[in-house]
């Protein structure tokens, strides 16, 4: 009997949720949400381009953030249809292996971006507390290992979810709380036992999230000790100064991260819009920022942007006479302006 209700009731496509409440200015909204995936895929690809191409940024530290925007964009382009499909046509219904699809690359993308805050973490590690080797420890050959390590380790933990998801029958109500498909909301969908979904993607959340960003704590706690040993004030600030971009980055993926983690998993009287804005904060926002971050902080990728995006600017030749590639401006050594 159980069987056949299954097969009768049984849901061949998921409704994906905008902004409760709003849909009669959708097309409105959907002018902000067009404006931040454009930024996010613009300011993103930008970087890659001119890191790409200018030999002076072939250093750690802008590989590492290419990396970074890579991530970032790829993210963008894997929830924008969705997102954008809602605002603009009012498109909800999401089929189900186009669902474990959107979200096997959401999910996989995000540990990545983990990765790359906690490697960033080490190179700011290395860079102020080994300043002297910095260069034979953080080689390009390495950097492309580690990448590579951490790649294949995201997708490795992320590729059994859509099959794990693939063997239910999903025959509750088939409305998802996000304008995209995510593992912690899809398995609340089925009409069989979850357990293991929900006991994996909890191992997942602490192994992946909570170890990364632990690790990246630790290494701040390394740094400050390390700078507070500093004699200089000027060499303190100046050391902390090139931290503000990774510790932005750090706070804007995991604070939103962390949160919608929390809600779907413990905060089930928490109000629906609270877990919709949250969900957008945590896709759309890191992307749209890091560049914006990176590229204030950045004097070096700043003066290059303006030389590409201005080629007749003399802003972009200053900044260019200003620094000195072979020199790490993040290191405690002192350093002429």
């Amino acid at each position: 009997m159980s069987s056949v209700n299954d097969t009768k009731f049984s849901s061949e496509v998921f409704l994906l949720t905008g902004i409760p409440g709003q849909e009669d200015i959708y097309l409105w909204i959907s002018i902000p949400f067009c404006l931040v995936y454009a930024i996010s895929i613009v300011g993103n690809s930008v970087i890659l381009f001119i890191i790409k191409t200018d030999p002076s940024l072939h250093q750690p530290m802008y590989i590492f953030l290419s990396m970074l925007a890579f991530t970032d964009l790829a993210l963008s382009i894997s929830t924008m249809p969705t997102t954008l499909g809602i605002f603009l046509f009012n498109s909800r219904e999401i089929s189900l292996d186009a669902c474990f699809a959107q979200l096997f690359f959401i999910h996989t993308l995000s540990f990545i971006e983990s990765s790359v805050l906690l490697l960033m973490a080490f190179d700011r590690f290395i860079a102020i507390c080994n300043p002297l080797r910095y260069a034979s420890i953080l080689t390009l050959p390495r950097i492309g290992k580690m990448g590579l390590v951490f790649v294949l380790r995201s997708v490795a933990v992320i590729f059994p979810l859509p099959f794990l998801l693939k063997r239910f029958r999903y025959c509750r109500v088939n409305v998802l709380s996000h304008c995209y498909c995510l593992h912690q909301e899809v398995m609340k969908m089925a009409c069989s036992d979850i357990t293991v979904n929900y006991v994996y993607g909890f191992f997942l959340t602490v192994s992946m999230v909570g170890l990364d960003s632990l690790l990246i704590f630790l290494s701040y706690v390394m740094i400050l000790k390390t700078v507070l040993k500093v004699a200089s004030q000027a060499e303190c600030l100046r050391a902390l100064n090139t931290c503000v971009s990774h510790l932005c980055a750090v706070l804007l993926f995991y604070t939103p991260e962390i949160g919608l983690a929390v809600i779907h998993r413990f905060g089930k009287g928490s109000p629906p819009l609270l877990q919709v804005l949250l969900g957008y904060i945590s896709l759309l926002v890191p992307p749209l920022m890091n560049p914006i971050v990176y590229s204030v902080k950045s004097k070096h990728l700043r003066a290059r942007i303006i030389r590409f995006l201005a080629p007749n600017s003399s802003t972009g030749d200053m900044g260019e006479k200003q620094h000195r590639p072979p020199i790490p401006s993040w290191t405690l050594t002192p350093e002429t302006t």
